[in-house]
């Protein structure tokens, strides 16, 4: 079976390793977020693309959900003695993934290229694809005028008021050979548990990339999400808040209706349970389960759960 994810994040991350986890006899592609992407002392830096491929190299730090475990931090102390601005703070092993990708990419190796050539030098599976090789940034308004994504974000630890937010280069951006290829040769679709504004939001917005996953859905391929929101909370990261600031009702199912239209199947928490009928009235199939993964088993027993549901025909709309 073959399978896209599209992903962002620490949920997508771990989804897309239940996938890896539970199913051998599935073909995992997954398509990541590239507009949080940022520059930082000189070097390209991709946090959901490494976020996903350090936790299906099985190298993240488990406490964080990013970063490498055990990784040091003696670049970043040695720049902090020459003064250089350090709120986001690279390990010495991540400096290296950062080093050898800006190498290449400077070098006229296109950005997918550059990703794949250190996930197999890693040994993850299957391919973990940027949404596109344009450069797209995500920027946010907030009171204090409009922002870096990282600049609210890490810098400023998600505290200002999200008002609005624009993807700048995104009208230049398109799939990529590669992401249209999984697309179209995909079995099954799955949208992670990722923030669906700034994680899904950019890669949904790639020009192109819906009628990929409408001509997808004309073939009979399903196409499932779960969601980030349970109890009405973020399990991590700003998506409850961000939700609410820009004028969607923060739970499961504020979740389900920005996704409408383009959805089979919605996973949604038990804590979430009495939302199932006003889900499905949006034409889409709900599945209520546990869906906060807590450690290796939760994430293959969920990942097992969502690929059983896009296989029942009964979730095809």
């Amino acid at each position: 079976m073959r399978v896209v994810t599209l992903a962002g994040g620490v949920g997508g991350a771990k989804l897309a390793h239940g996938l890896q986890l539970a199913l051998a006899a599935v073909e995992q592609q997954v398509v990541v977020n590239t507009a949080d992407d940022l520059e930082v002392h000189g070097l390209l830096v991709m946090p959901d693309h490494d976020t996903v491929l350090y936790t299906l190299a099985g190298l993240a730090d488990r406490d964080q959900g990013w970063g490498l475990a055990g990784d040091t931090f003696a670049a970043a102390g040695m720049l902090e003695r020459y003064g250089a601005a350090t709120w986001f703070r690279l390990g010495d092993g991540d400096l290296a993934t950062h080093v050898l990708r800006s190498e290449r990419v400077r070098a006229g190796v296109r950005l997918t290229e550059a990703c794949r050539s250190l996930q197999a030098a890693l040994g993850v599976p299957g391919p973990i694809l940027p949404m596109c090789d344009e450069p797209v940034r995500t920027r946010v308004l907030s009171d204090d005028g409009w922002l870096d994504f990282q600049e609210y974000f890490v810098h400023r630890h998600q505290a200002p008021e999200v008002r609005e937010l624009r993807f700048e280069g995104i009208a230049a951006a398109r799939p990529t050979a590669e992401v249209a290829a999984a697309i179209a040769e995909a079995d099954a679709i799955v949208l992670a548990p990722s923030n669906p504004l700034v994680s899904l939001g950019p890669i949904l917005a790639v020009p192109g990339l819906r009628g990929l996953l409408d001509d997808a859905r004309a073939r009979g391929v399903p196409v499932v999400a779960v969601s980030p929101i349970v109890g009405g909370r973020a399990l991590r990261g700003p998506a409850d808040r961000m939700l609410a600031s820009l004028g969607h009702e923060s739970s499961a199912l504020g979740v389900a209706r920005l996704y409408a239209g383009l959805l089979d199947a919605f996973v949604l928490d038990r804590a979430d349970a009495a939302l199932g009928p006003p889900v499905e009235a949006l034409g889409m199939r709900a599945l209520v389960t546990d869906t906060v993964m807590g450690d290796d088993a939760d994430r293959a027993r969920l990942a097992r759960e969502v690929i059983d549901l896009a296989g029942d025909p009964a979730s095809r709309r």
